[in-house]
């Protein structure tokens, strides 16, 4: 009896400690959202030191020196839990990706506006991360990740709402009374009575007219100083899917008397010397319009008018094709990073002998 109770505990003790091995790796989520912070805030990293370069406002200078810290921590966090598990490194972006001495190419105002919008897009990717990581080092990183970009954004807005470049959601009436839904019609917008826009349907309306504005400014700055006429071209087709997007999404809110947020290529300059590569330029906006897909399917997930619905399943398609068309850009210059994936299988079987 001794025999066999001590053959049985020796190989229950030797599975509980590889599978305490096992839960000690960095799990598929947790290495897919430790790869793209990494390679996003080197690309943040690149883009903030040009802006601090030429930023004049001493206010926005303060909120872009916070934000070129928190990149540079979140860096050397992520350093850290690569060096403990033996992890390569990304490459991402580095200074040769970046001249900080080309002339300006957007005015100071505009770089409250684009702090906001990749502010949005990193608490988006955080949001997501905190509740399929289990590690205790991962959860606390984005955990402090999404306190410090939340803090960032309220930062921004504070500093918009003082210069008066802030616009506001559009206000609603308070409803009356508690109501419910009883005919079918609710769903309408081509045929029959339609009905006015619900809050989270105008929410999401306004958060994309703005996503759209700050994108298209940022396409025109980009379609100024590419060097490869494919790149310039590439913008130039974004610039275009904003500008449909941006008109679209702000006519339905102006349609209703609802306010929108404006146009910001004004605060473009003529400049034409690029301050960032190719390479990184196609990743930014290949990067925020993915962000994009994600933003347009929550919207669709709460609008319940066929008509707004339909838009936003319509231009799904469009921006999921640019950015497949963005990526294989990329990768025909040899630019695109491989993300970590799982072991292909068909590979290993077909390389036997």
């Amino acid at each position: 009896m001794e025999t066999i109770a001590e053959d049985q505990t020796g190989p229950l003790q030797q599975v509980t400690y590889l599978a305490q091995n096992d839960l000690d790796k960095l799990t598929s989520a947790e290495q897919g959202k430790i790869w793209a912070t990494y390679v996003g805030n080197t690309m943040s990293v690149c883009v903030l030191s040009y802006m601090l370069n030429h930023v004049k406002d001493q206010e926005v200078k303060n909120i872009l020196e916070h934000a070129m810290q928190l990149s540079k921590q979140f860096l050397q966090s992520l350093k850290g839990i690569f060096a403990k598990e033996n992890y390569p490194v990304p490459v991402g972006f580095t200074q040769e990706d970046v001249d900080i001495q080309a002339p300006r190419l957007f005015e100071d105002d505009f770089y409250l506006h684009y702090l906001k919008y990749v502010a949005k897009a990193g608490i988006s990717l955080y949001g997501i991360a905190i509740p399929l990581v289990t590690r205790d080092d991962t959860r606390q990183f984005f955990t402090s990740c999404i306190d410090q970009t939340v803090k960032l954004i309220n930062s921004v807005n504070t500093a918009l709402l003082k210069k008066g470049l802030l616009t506001r959601p559009p206000y609603i009436p308070y409803p009356e009374a508690v109501d419910f839904v009883e005919k079918h019609s609710y769903h309408n917008g081509y045929f029959g009575r339609v009905r006015p826009l619900q809050a989270l349907e105008i929410t999401h309306l306004y958060d994309n007219v703005e996503n759209n504005a700050t994108s298209k400014a940022v396409l025109v700055g980009f379609s100024q100083v590419a060097k490869s006429n494919q790149s310039k071209a590439y913008f130039r087709r974004g610039k275009e899917i904003a500008t449909k997007h941006y008109e679209t999404f702000s006519g339905i809110l102006q349609e209703e008397g609802l306010t929108s947020p404006p146009i910001l290529d004004q605060l473009v300059t003529t400049s034409t010397s690029a301050p960032f590569s190719d390479r990184l330029m196609l990743f930014h906006k290949l990067d925020m319009y993915a962000v994009r897909i994600r933003a347009y399917g929550n919207a669709l997930s709460m609008c319940a008018r066929h008509d707004v619905a339909t838009k936003y399943a319509r231009f799904l398609v469009e921006v999921g094709n640019y950015v497949e068309d963005g990526s294989n850009l990329l990768i025909e210059n040899g630019w695109l990073e491989q993300p970590p994936q799982a072991v292909d299988r068909n590979a290993l079987t077909s390389n036997r002998h």
